[in-house]
């Protein structure tokens, strides 16, 4: 049986971007949508539901964050969002991914670089789709739970919202207690890709997880950082159950 085509959709206002990016996602067999501003974009979304979307933030009102954020709230919760921004400050970059983005790139930027980050993004939602009920676990580290059947996290027993790729990477270092990983390996863990010398991603990320699961995000108990490598999920007596 064929497999179904992956669809991405593209939004940007400007038109040879969208171009050159449709013309290499079809060389890669992607179905492409292409959206000219944030209205457009939403429409789309909800009527074809693609496999990932391309966000560029300077879209026309409503903007490419704004767009992420009415889509989390909507059709594509799980939907990999990658932005695209002309921007490199550290406050877009963090107001995109706070929003539910997943992954960003900088214009100009190589649209080889472009089809890898989106492989990546399909190959680990493909993967989390297919994961086996077996490997399906609660963890437990002290009043923080895990549910990674549910994709659910609690502390104290009440629900914490958490994006796509927070809840990864929580999981990520989890799974593994009190072990360093580098800020590579982590990307690579749950980005499915190389950092390829850029980690804000990666940090951002970690600081918005801190903001949720720490008692005291300026004194992390939990996710801790190893100077001069990267972090690691530290508890002293974990509890790790499987599913009932």
């Amino acid at each position: 049986m064929n497999r179904p085509i992956t669809s991405v959709l593209v939004a940007d206002d400007e038109r040879e971007i969208t171009e050159l990016i449709k013309l290499y996602l079809e060389r890669e067999g992607f179905a492409v949508l292409i959206a000219d501003n944030g209205d457009d974009a939403i429409r789309q979304a909800e009527a074809s539901a693609p496999d990932l979307i391309i966000l560029d933030v300077s879209l026309g009102q409503p903007d490419g964050i704004e767009v992420c954020r009415l889509l989390r709230q909507g059709c594509c919760a799980s939907v990999p969002i990658l932005f695209l921004s002309c921007k490199s400050e550290d406050a877009d970059i963090i107001l995109g991914l706070s929003e539910g983005g997943d992954d960003y790139i900088t214009k100009p930027f190589s649209p080889s670089q472009l089809v890898a980050r989106v492989h990546a993004h399909i190959r680990r939602r493909r993967t989390r789709e297919r994961l086996p009920d077996e490997s399906r676990r609660i963890l437990r580290y002290g009043d923080l739970e895990i549910d990674t059947d549910r994709c659910e996290v609690r502390r104290g027993g009440e629900l914490i919202g958490l994006s796509v790729k927070e809840f990864d990477l929580l999981t990520a270092m989890a799974r593994q207690p009190n072990r360093v990983f580098s800020m590579n390996e982590l990307y690579r863990l749950v980005w499915h890709t190389d950092s390829m010398g850029d980690t804000r991603t990666l940090m951002v990320h970690v600081s918005n997880l801190r903001k949720k699961i720490e008692p005291d995000p300026a004194k992390p108990m939990y996710i801790q950082t190893v100077r001069g490598f990267g972090y690691r999920l530290s508890y002293e007596a974990s509890d790790l159950r499987s599913e009932a």
